[in-house]
């Protein structure tokens, strides 16, 4: 009799327990599932990390007046810092953008096909009446010099971005974008330009007829540019 009923209470304090730590498992304010560890952040590539640490290096001496600026505005001042890089890079990157599209620009030009002009013809006439003027005191050299400067004022006028300030007068020449006539009666020009500049050797009166000749015959006698 004893024992039976010490066995009833054994019996339902373990049915006790069992339904407290039920119930404490189900309460949502404790948790009993395992909890998984942060993972460690992965290492950056080597070759960042140098990139990293010369910024850092770089803006070092600034490194007071980001952090005055990241005072103000609730910040630190490697965020200042990283925010004038991401802003220096965004600006280098629309440099480069305008570059490369100003190339491609330039040689879709230089790749079109050549279509037939020739200068002004009062714009020709005054040039050849000023190399006339210095040909006549026997000044060949110079007054070759100047057919050549002006021919290429207006090539660049008739075709802007065909001619980047380091062509060089052989280039200019060759360029494909130019009419057969023009290309003719402008390496006739730069050759002799050329001799003059380089071989240390003044222009006879042969060589400023030669290239008074080649001008006139294609800026005179050409089509008009449209």
């Amino acid at each position: 009799m004893t024992a039976g009923t010490g066995d009833s209470v054994g019996a339902g304090q373990a049915d006790s327990f069992a339904s407290d730590w039920q119930a404490l498992r189900n309460d949502e304010q404790f948790q009993f599932a395992p909890l998984e560890l942060p993972k460690e952040p992965a290492e950056l590539p080597a070759w960042l990390q140098d990139v990293l640490d010369f910024l850092g290096w770089l803006f070092s001496p600034f490194a007071d007046f980001f952090n005055a600026i990241g005072g103000a505005l609730g910040v630190t001042g490697q965020v200042i810092m990283w925010v004038l890089v991401a802003a220096a890079v965004a600006v280098a990157a629309l440099v480069l953008v305008r570059l490369v599209r100003q190339l491609l620009e330039r040689r879709a030009t230089a790749a079109r096909p050549a279509a037939e002009w020739a200068p002004d013809t009062g714009e020709a006439l005054a040039l050849l009446e000023d190399a006339d003027r210095l040909a006549a005191e026997g000044r060949f050299d110079e007054a070759t010099h100047l057919l050549l400067r002006r021919s290429v004022g207006q090539i660049a006028s008739a075709r802007p971005g065909l001619i980047e300030p380091s062509s060089t007068a052989r280039e200019i020449a060759a360029l494909p974008a130019l009419p057969e006539a023009a290309r003719g009666a402008f390496a006739v020009i730069a050759e002799r330009v050329e001799r003059s500049l380089f071989a240390l050797r003044s222009l006879s009166a042969d060589d400023w007829h030669a290239a008074r000749t080649a001008y006139a015959e294609f800026a005179l006698a050409a089509p008009r540019l449209a």
